[in-house]
């Protein structure tokens, strides 16, 4: 007998897509509400960096102030992260990953203030570190905290559904990416595409992303001048370029994976005060020039300025490797930050190694007389793509949010076939996801 409508369809009224989408608004909502000011705070804060280091360039006798400040942030971080450092320090996305292996468990409130501090006390004093990271586990934080206190999401649906949301709605409200949030969701954190979860993820998303934009305006957070699309002729640049970037992901990597080995040799100063290491070693850097501090993305714009495109390519030989000079510095400076036992993420740093590589292979073949000047934003968006497609093992989080960021679809092909290229090396030199290689090393139970 064949079943009829009747039969097969639900009755209607009985679907509970409607509660759960009530989640998923409220979630995303309070998470773009949250980062909003996140952001605000570390983005004024890094105007002020701007000219307290030309003044104390100036006035040298401020150093002495300003390095007592710095004792003063890390026994605030000691004190923020102390009791929970474990589920503090780092970007979160790993022990996040964790409570989904049922490996990890944590306390939605007491996680969300101090991430919320502790990430503020790390990066507004110029640390190389991203928002992202903080942003995405206040995010779940903030999920987890509505489906405990409002919703009480029923279990046969989904433990984890608000704090699904949460994620996606986080990486959205940091970069204004609503759908590389979703996608991040499914690539990085669930492994799975239930159409459930990917529609309140999406809800969740585009609803931080509205806050967003009520705070920072529709302008793409990363906009730079990519006009029209690199001719195919100039393809096989694109092929060298995604080997080169594979080795420096796989390198990325490895460097990353060592820090906490290393920083657990530094037994002089408790673990939870390794973070007056950075917090001293920065300052130097912030004298000479304080626009490479930070995640950043005021850095990665000033690469496509026509100020710097003038001085990179009218000049002579020597100044194609002053990207190579700020590459050295912030790999360095990203990994001394991360290691550090502070809350912070990786996601902005790797974007900016990958525009400096971008910046230098293009003004290295623009010196040559193979590459067009034009096409020079073009490498710095591309390489950007595939360095963090390779070092996250993501690479269609990758591309969208490189897209979304940059506000053009112009640059997708030769973006998969870079990004895919530096996959491909990284994976062959036995590299890991990251954020899994992270967790692993974490030792879960």
């Amino acid at each position: 007998m064949v079943k009829t409508a009747k039969q097969i369809l639900r009755k209607p009224f009985t679907s509970e897509i409607t509660y759960i989408l009530l989640g998923a608004i409220i979630t995303g909502l309070a998470t773009g509400f949250v980062v909003s000011i996140f952001r605000w705070l570390i983005d004024r804060t890094m105007e002020g960096l701007f000219i307290i280091y030309p003044i104390m360039g100036h006035h040298l006798w401020l150093l002495v102030p300003y390095v007592g400040l710095m004792f003063v942030i890390s026994w605030l971080i000691s004190r923020v992260i102390k009791s929970h450092i474990d589920n503090l320090v780092g970007s979160g996305v790993p022990q996040i990953e964790a409570v989904f292996l049922n490996e990890n468990k944590m306390s939605w409130w007491t996680i969300l203030w101090r991430k919320f501090v502790g990430g503020l006390l790390a990066i507004c004093p110029g640390l190389m570190l991203g928002r992202e990271g903080p942003c995405i586990q206040m995010g779940a934080m903030i999920g987890q905290g509505v489906d405990k206190n409002f919703m009480h999401t029923k279990k046969e649906l989904s433990h984890h559904l608000l704090f699904q949301c949460g994620i996606a709605a986080g990486l959205s409200a940091a970069f204004s990416a609503p759908l590389a949030g979703v996608l991040f969701l499914v690539e990085e954190i669930t492994f799975r595409f239930k159409p459930i979860e990917v529609i309140a993820g999406l809800i969740a998303s585009f609803c931080s992303d509205w806050v967003t934009l009520l705070f920072f305006g529709t302008t793409p957070c990363l906009y730079l001048p990519v006009k029209g699309t690199l001719p195919l002729k100039y393809y096989w640049i694109i092929l060298i370029l995604g080997i080169a970037l594979g080795l420096f992901g796989y390198l990325y990597q490895y460097c990353l994976l060592s820090l906490k080995p290393l920083y657990s040799k530094i037994t002089k100063i408790p673990r939870i005060y390794h973070s007056i290491i950075p917090l001293l070693l920065i300052i130097p850097i912030g004298l000479w020039d304080a626009k490479i501090l930070g995640g950043s993305h005021v850095f990665i714009s000033s690469l496509s300025t026509t100020k710097f495109m003038s001085l990179m390519i009218n000049n002579s030989w020597e100044i194609i490797f002053l990207p190579l000079a700020f590459f050295v510095i912030r790999f360095i400076f990203s990994m001394i930050s991360y290691g550090s036992s502070v809350p912070g993420g990786i996601f902005m740093p790797i974007l900016a190694l990958g525009a400096l590589l971008g910046a230098f292979t293009a003004t290295l073949l623009i010196h040559l007389n193979v590459l067009p000047t034009i096409y020079y934003p073009h490498l710095i968006v591309i390489a950007m793509a595939a360095y963090f497609g390779s070092i996250e093992k993501a690479p269609f989080t990758a591309i969208l949010l490189l897209t979304e960021m940059v506000g053009s679809v112009e640059q997708i092909l030769p973006m998969v076939i870079t990004t895919f290229i530096a996959y491909y090396v990284v994976d062959l030199l036995g590299g890991r996801p990251i954020y899994e290689a992270l967790r692993l090393q974490m030792n879960y139970k």
